[in-house]
C-alpha cells in the first residue's frame, strides 16, 4: 500500500492493513489536516479524526507528537 493510500480519506474503513501502511511521513500529513481544520465537509474532517484515534489505539508510537489533536476531555451529557 503506498503512502498516497494510506492517507486518504476513503470511505473502505479502517483495517489492520491500512493502520500498518501509516509511517512517521503520512501520520504527519494526516495531522496537518486536522491542525489546519480545513475541510470540504464536516465528515472529512470526521473520517481523519477517526483515522488518528485508530492510529492511537493500534500504532501509539506514531501518534505521540499529535496527542493534542485527539479531543480526550470527558464531558457531561446532562
Amino acid at each position: 500500500m503506498t503512502q498516497k493510500n494510506a492517507v486518504s480519506k476513503s470511505t473502505l474503513g479502517i483495517t489492520q492493513e491500512r493502520l500498518e501502511a501509516f509511517d512517521e511521513r503520512s501520520i504527519a500529513v494526516l495531522a496537518k489536516r486536522l491542525d489546519q481544520d480545513d475541510y470540504a465537509s464536516p465528515f472529512d474532517g470526521l473520517s481523519d479524526w477517526h483515522w488518528l484515534r485508530a492510529l492511537a489505539i493500534h500504532r501509539p508510537e506514531l501518534t505521540l507528537p499529535y496527542l493534542h489533536l485527539i479531543d480526550q476531555e470527558p464531558f457531561d451529557e446532562d
